[in-house]
């Protein structure tokens, strides 16, 4: 390797590690990322002369969020030296027969999740706080209050405590999570782990409760008042004390038994509702540790074996098309039953078009499939043809109701527009009921069926004119559940506009869209008002910051349309909230763009954003010549320094509020 690929490697890793750590966007798995970083240890060890300090293998985390107080961590969040080969683990266990004869290991699953530190104070939690980059985290101690396995009290008062644990969402409630964000035709998140770490750094707590995580113990940080000896028998008194521990952690003083266990943990790790990604090693006697020492990143007594995904081959039977909310068809390759991370799969989406052609898949070609994440069944390529290979093409007529379908020339996406499909009404209305539109409790999939393909629903305002007795003669739907789905939607009536608009359904009109444009215009009734030109305009761009032209052109579409509005007088003739509280907002920054960074003295950049756009201006993540000013605030970094090199002028949070405050006094 010449050392420009060497440099090329290290900010390839660096994005990736942003993205995977700050972003919680993954774009590689970890497999491919951890093969990466082996070729950059590599080439560091033949040329250590090389190295530099943002080399990936210098840090033990990524960059802070600075959205909460930084928390110094008194005991280093260190991370653990990744092996990858069971030669590799014999070799361990050679450098630790320097210290003793007969070293005794614990066993553990490596759950993927997020990892934090725990302190208690007389039996209280006291505060909670990320890794970081392992010597400065983040304070995110109302979040971990919402995690129902995080005890608030020990079963005793001792003076201090600080464990540290592993935050991550359960494999049933992230397959719950991904179900609903497909059928709400929005992008899933890549794995659990993702899912949690997002759900932990959320400003507001309620959102991060929503996220149901949990957490496993598995390891004291620091302790005062009881007396240690061992890894197991430190997780043996953390049970004691009402945590929930790692859930397995053998002894074993016979080396190849630590192998056997590191081969059954990957062999059961699809009985868990939990993912892991390896097996952790470490030396059980705590003193031996002292003795062993650590690296400046890594303990020496300790080692994390990391599992490969699990790939297999299977024959493609079929390709069904199902047909979403937007009318989006969606093929789903139906393949031979394998068995992947311990679950029989036989299922997995081919998302659109492009995909299918772009890896030429044909019926009874031989795929290779694997779980991503541990969760999602995903095709990876055509491994073979079959005989008489013909290239899949989604078929140009709606599969439920046979209607034409038409491809939009700017998307990949392939939807039958018949706004009288039943399967696009079926999935209008559930999207309608689900939790972040007018959640309507009782109202899932089976009971649309059951609404529809009785002729009681037709469209989603129909559900305000149901009655109780229109229910009970079904099968399964008694009197007590029909009045219970009655009063939901009852309640539902007062959500207001935001939530209304989302429910509705309108293409490209997500949740953040419709709170914004609920917020501006403050009703119904001044959206049925609105032009394209209104919302956006050639000239001036967006009215409404983060409402670009698809989406103008998205929302004037549909009220234009006379069964939509129609809708819409159904529902305000049944009491349907049309309005929501207005946003005061202002033009004092219009016109002007806006880049944020640093930690500002009195709002979080959230905030800031939000203020801005409030008057007008616009926020963009990157400084560019098109840059107005930089806000900046305290450990400003690089879009500082590059703000300075372009001339952009650099104001504070009091300059800014300065700003607002004279436009207004004009």
């Amino acid at each position: 390797m010449q050392q420009n690929e060497y440099r090329q490697l290290v900010e390839r890793l660096n994005h990736y590690s942003k993205l995977y750590y700050t972003l919680d966007a993954p774009e590689i798995s970890d497999f491919e990322y951890d093969g990466l970083m082996q070729q950059l240890k590599a080439a560091e060890a033949e040329h250590p002369e090389w190295v530099t300090a943002d080399s990936p293998t210098q840090r033990i985390g990524d960059a802070i969020y600075t959205t909460f107080e930084k928390v110094t961590h008194t005991v280093q969040m260190g991370s653990l030296q990744d092996v990858f080969s069971e030669e590799e683990l014999w070799a361990f266990h050679e450098r630790c027969l320097a210290f003793t004869p007969v070293p005794a290991y614990t066993v553990e699953p490596k759950i993927d999740g997020l990892s934090v530190s725990l302190e208690y104070r007389d039996g209280l939690l006291v505060r909670g706080s990320t890794r970081g980059n392992g010597l400065i985290g983040e304070d995110v101690t109302l979040n971990l209050l919402t995690i129902t396995d995080i005890p608030k009290k020990l079963t005793r008062p001792l003076p201090y405590l600080e464990v540290r644990g592993e935050v991550y969402m359960p494999l049933s409630v992230f397959k719950e999570l991904v179900t609903q964000q497909l059928e709400n035709e929005e992008e899933p998140f890549k794995n659990p782990r993702n899912a949690a770490a997002g759900g932990l750094r959320q400003k507001d707590p309620k959102v991060t409760a929503e996220r149901k995580l949990s957490i496993f113990v598995f390891n004291v940080q620091q302790i005062e008042g009881e007396t240690i000896s061992t890894h197991a028998g430190s997780l043996d008194l953390l049970k004691e004390l009402g945590f929930k521990v790692i859930p397995s952690y053998p002894v074993y003083t016979d080396f190849q038994k630590v192998v056997d266990e590191i081969r059954s943990i990957n062999a059961r790790r699809g009985e868990n509702d939990f993912d892991i990604d390896g097996a952790v090693v470490k030396i059980n006697d705590l003193s031996l540790r002292e003795q062993i020492g650590s690296t400046v990143k890594f303990p020496r007594w300790a080692v994390a074996f990391k599992y490969p995904p699990e790939e297999k081959e299977t024959v493609l039977r079929d390709i069904e098309i199902q047909v979403g909310r937007t009318g989006a068809l969606t093929p789903t390759a139906v393949f031979d039953s394998i068995t992947l991370a311990g679950t029989s799969v036989s299922r997995a989406t081919l998302h659109n078009q492009d995909f299918i052609t772009e890896k030429g898949i044909c019926i009874g070609d031989t795929l290779l499939v694997r779980k991503a994440g541990e969760i999602i069944p995903e095709v990876l390529k055509v491994v073979r043809h079959g005989e008489n290979p013909v290239p899949y093409q989604i078929p140009d007529t709606c599969p439920v109701c046979g209607s034409k379908t038409v491809r939009d020339p700017d998307e990949a996406v392939i939807r039958c527009i018949n706004p009288a499909c039943p399967a696009t009404r079926k999935r209008s209305i559930v999207h309608f009921a689900s939790r972040n539109a007018m959640d309507i409790e009782g109202l899932g999939p089976a009971m649309v069926d059951l609404l529809v393909d009785n002729g009681l629903v037709q469209n989603c305002a129909d559900l305000y004119e149901l009655k109780p007795e229109q229910l009970t003669g079904f099968e399964g739907v008694g009197e007590l559940s029909a009045g219970n789905l009655i009063q939901a939607i009852a309640e539902s009536k007062n959500r207001g506009l935001a939530r209304l608009l989302f429910g509705l359904g309108i293409r490209n009109v997500g949740e953040k869209a419709a709170q914004l444009i609920a917020r501006h215009y403050g009703s119904a009734d001044a959206l049925m008002e609105l032009t394209v030109d209104d919302l956006w305009t050639k000239k001036g761009g967006s009215v409404i910051a983060g409402v670009g032209q698809v989406i103008a052109e998205s929302l004037v579409e549909s009220f234009s349309q006379p069964e939509f509005r129609a809708q819409i007088e159904q529902l305000r003739k049944n009491g349907v909230k049309l309005t929501e509280e207005k946003a005061e907002t202002g033009d004092r920054l219009t016109g002007k763009t806006f880049v944020i960074t640093g930690t500002l003295p009195s709002m979080s950049r959230k905030e800031a954003q939000t203020l801005i756009e409030q008057n007008g201006g616009k926020v963009t993540a990157s400084v560019s010549k098109k840059t107005s000013f930089l806000l900046a605030g305290e450990d400003a970094g690089s879009k500082l320094q590059k703000a300075q090199d372009l001339g952009i002028p650099v104001m504070s949070e009091a300059e800014l509020m300065q700003m607002i405050g004279s436009e207004t006094d004009r």
